[in-house]
């Protein structure tokens, strides 16, 4: 037999989840992934450093998508789909390297906490949408603007700022933007709601803990809202359903909003550079888009690997991983595209001038919503956008807890008892931790890690075909994933798994090092700590628990460390498919001892 099982090395045996069930419909699986794409604060984090590329800059992505995407995903979804477990219990096929699960749920976690703030804004302008006059508006000004209301032209506000070299711009601040500055501080003179896009940490980093009242009554709202849709869609058929009925209508109405910002005054222009070649915008492609590549794995990293193994086990993972891929990058280009033409239609509303600045934070976000108050209908099409925005976090929120808890759950057969204990434990937990985002240092945090786990994530796929390739080995995977499909895997997608794909990988690590420099760079030290308390410190739990396994094993530490290497418990969970799977093995062990003797013979 070509694997272990817990009995014979004295340990308990894996015990499957009876009910954890399978999608209402196989395309159920695609849509999840689709969601994975709406985490928009790779629009965010990284904005400074990709936008701009236009279409031929992201072109790049398609070869990386080729070379080493879709390879990957296809083995996050063998590895889901194979074992039928989530990203902790899948570690059965090298137990020594479970502790990447771990990691995997502490990440998602943590994106979780911080990614609060990405559902309030939006949630903070519909609530607005249906007062009869917006307060970012030129008319809704003077009811809480301190400066100079009369100023406003064009839905911009014109401000005078002096340098340092006594030289004066003029300033066009955004409504849309101050409004938000002022709900933020709760009236308070620290805007540091502009650190949201670019933060001066060490200047924050003097003040005072300020927490705006108002966002801790939008992430309560946020987080009963994820609380109920936990409580009545719980299991995986409705989950998934509710997720491909979520993803569509947030995909029409980008589509819807789109349409409509096509006629915004100079859209076209700024479809125009989004579309016309340029060498440089390919340069920056080439790099800045190994970003956008990491994101399709979610937050956590092992999403995939949690999403597939709902799955059937003849679901053609081959196929769906492209599918898949390309509708990511269609998602990309959609918001790359609602982003040119929202800041060619600002370039437009401010002056030409050489000494005038419009200032633009967190453009999709917030810059946005005084754009769309000088359409007609203005409150109906706030609704429509940020109600995009605010679904699109959702999918993403509830999606990365529905991964952690079934892989908990996948793990622990104590938590299957108590599933909504640990549920709603697990979502108030959060909620609670999220409240230090609602603050003045909690945005420079959320602003800084965003980067950092770039690297987290290009070291652990770089682990996983460490695995999965060389220790596992390229011909039990070829042989479990042809029994898996029912097709061949040709040898050239593993020479490209096993050379091409991992030197990609080590630059993105290199890349994803320098990102995490730079912005450290104007850090604080405290920042700079939780960083690597958060984001690089819990890889340390994956050699952690590798040796904490070797403690459980007997023998020398080479007889030990090549035991904990192999599969334990490694073989489809449905009876009829794990009867088929050890006949196989077992053929093939019998042909190999047959070609032993001949060869013994000769």
């Amino acid at each position: 037999m070509a694997y272990e099982t817990s009995y014979a090395i004295g340990l308990k045996p894996f015990s499957p989840d009876p009910n954890r069930g399978k999608w209402d419909k196989p395309t159920d699986y695609l849509f999840a992934c689709f969601g994975l794409a709406l985490k928009l604060d790779v629009f965010v984090a990284s904005f400074w450093m990709f936008y701009g590329m236009g279409i031929l800059g992201i072109l790049s992505y398609f070869v990386y998508m080729a070379i080493y995407l879709v390879p990957i995903m296809v083995i996050h979804s063998f590895m889901g789909q194979f074992s039928s477990s989530g990203f902790i219990s899948a570690f059965r096929l090298s137990p020594f390297f479970k502790g990447m699960g771990y990691v995997s749920a502490f990440l998602s976690i943590f994106m979780l906490i911080y990614y609060s703030i990405f559902a309030a804004v939006p949630l903070l302008f519909i609530i607005n949408s249906f007062r009869p006059t917006l307060p970012w508006s030129c008319e809704g000004l003077s009811s809480w603007y301190n400066g100079n209301a009369t100023n406003c032209k064009n839905e911009l506000v014109l401000d005078d700022f002096k340098t340092q070299y006594n030289t004066t711009f003029k300033v066009f601040h955004i409504p849309s933007v101050r409004y938000f500055q002022s709900i933020i501080n709760d009236g308070h003179k620290n805007h540091f709601a502009a650190l949201l896009y670019h933060p001066d940490a060490l200047e924050v980093s003097n003040q005072d803990f300020e927490l705006s009242w108002h966002f801790v009554g939008l992430f309560a709202i946020i987080w009963a809202v994820i609380a109920f849709i936990f409580y009545k869609f719980s299991e995986t058929a409705k989950f998934g359903k509710l997720i491909r009925y979520m993803v569509i209508v947030t995909l029409v109405l980008l589509l819807v909003c789109f349409v409509r910002f096509l006629f915004l005054p100079e859209a076209i222009n700024g479809l125009n550079r989004y579309v016309i070649p340029s060498s440089a915008n390919m340069a920056m492609g080439l790099s800045s888009t190994f970003i956008m590549v990491l994101h399709a794995f979610g937050a956590g990293w092992g999403s995939v690997i949690a999403l597939s193994s709902f799955n059937g086990f003849k679901t053609n993972i081959m196929s769906y991983s492209w599918i898949i891929s390309f509708g990511q990058i269609f998602i990309y280009i959609m918001f790359g595209m609602v982003t040119f033409m929202l800041e060619c239609y600002l370039n437009e509303l401010s002056e030409s001038d050489h000494y005038t600045y419009s200032m633009r934070h967190w453009l999709i976000y917030l810059s946005s919503a005084s754009v769309l108050t000088t359409m007609a209908w203005p409150n109906l099409w706030i609704f429509i956008y940020y109600s995009m925005l605010f679904l699109a976090a959702l999918i993403v929120m509830t999606t990365q807890i529905f991964t952690v808890l079934q892989s908990l759950f996948d793990e622990f057969e104590i938590l299957r008892v108590r599933k909504q204990q640990v549920t709603f434990g697990l979502i108030g937990g959060i909620a609670v931790c999220s409240l230090y985002f609602c603050t003045n240092h909690g945005c420079v945090l959320f602003s800084v890690l965003g980067l950092d786990a770039f690297f987290s994530h290009s070291l652990l796929h770089l682990l996983l075909l460490l695995v999965v390739l060389w220790i596992y080995g390229r011909e039990r995977f070829q042989r479990d994933i042809e029994f898996m499909l029912g097709q061949h895997f040709a040898s050239w997608k593993v020479f490209i798994l096993r050379f091409i794909a991992p030197i990609l990988l080590v630059i993105c690590l290199f890349v994803g090092i320098l990102l995490s420099h730079l912005k450290h760079t104007i850090s604080t030290d405290v920042v700079v700590v939780m960083s690597i308390v958060l984001v690089d410190l819990p890889i340390l739990a994956i050699p952690v628990y590798g040796l904490y396994h070797l403690y459980q094993r007997t023998g020398t530490f080479w007889e030990r460390f090549k035991r904990t290497c192999r599969p334990t418990d490694w073989y489809p969970l449905e009876m009829e498919h794990r009867q088929k799977y050890e006949e196989a093995l077992n053929n093939l062990d019998m042909t190999q001892q047959l070609c032993e003797v001949t060869e013994e013979v000769n």
